[in-house]
């Protein structure tokens, strides 16, 4: 069974679609399947959009919430709901094609790999989004290089895949709720020993900032909250308590 988790923050205008988009899909290469989607406390009317997309499409389940929890939350909270072998999750605004989730699939089948992950920096990636994102994300993979270590390039993209025994694993030990919550993710994914491999991505940016919804507090936030995992995970080590 695959389950897709869909968190979404003020999504109210596209959101139905979006979700519609996304069950066919799925259902275009798997006939057992779960979409789980998260209003994270939207201030708008995602949350009466998201219950009326699960009204109208059984695969679809409203697993929103009244207080916002930050994208990690929301991913979190759907992951303890799923039922599937296999969990992923992807964007709201879809600027990312759900289509790639049937290739990230197989891909998963065939290598028997624990995580696949979407690359910006992977070689056949096609990409239209700012330079400044380039930049941004290019000094965040430096980063994450010497900190971590991790055996990937690129861990912010929106559309990632886990064995679903190993997200509801780690889920639960996650500190983060911000923008950094898939580097915490990935580097307890990592001391598990989980198999990652990297995906191309076709990126059309849909919003009208260079950073859409991310401001320069949560730049700042993310890099503070990517040391506290740092911090937790190799010197304080509380998570695997």
């Amino acid at each position: 069974m695959l389950s897709i988790i869909v968190p979404a923050y003020n999504e109210g205008e596209h959101i139905y679609d979006n979700l519609m988009v996304i069950d066919k899909a799925l259902k275009a290469f798997c006939s057992d399947y779960e979409i789980l989607a998260v209003s994270d406390g939207s201030k708008d009317n995602t949350a009466s959009e998201v219950a009326r997309a699960a009204r109208d499409n059984s695969n679809i389940k409203d697993c929103s919430y009244e207080n916002n929890r930050g994208k990690g939350g929301a991913i979190a909270w759907g992951a303890m709901k799923s039922k599937g072998d296999i969990v992923g999750f992807i964007d709201a605004d879809l600027d990312l094609s759900p289509e790639f989730i049937g290739k990230y699939y197989a891909e998963m089948i065939a290598t028997g790999s624990d995580i696949v992950i979407g690359s910006k920096m992977h070689k056949d990636s096609k990409l239209e989004y700012p330079f400044a994102r380039k930049v941004f994300s290019f000094c965040y993979y430096i980063m994450l290089k010497v900190l971590f270590g991790l055996k990937c390039h690129d861990t912010q993209t929106g559309l990632k895949l886990y064995k679903g025994s190993v997200l509801r694993t780690i889920a639960p030990l996650r500190k983060i709720e911000g923008y950094a919550f898939d580097i915490e993710l990935l580097a307890l994914a990592s001391k598990s020993k989980a198999k990652l491999i990297e995906m191309p991505i076709e990126l059309n940016f849909t919003r009208s900032e260079s950073f859409g919804r991310i401001k320069m507090g949560d730049v700042w936030k993310m890099f503070t909250d990517t040391w506290k995992i740092w911090w937790n995970l190799n010197i304080r080590k509380t998570y695997f308590k």
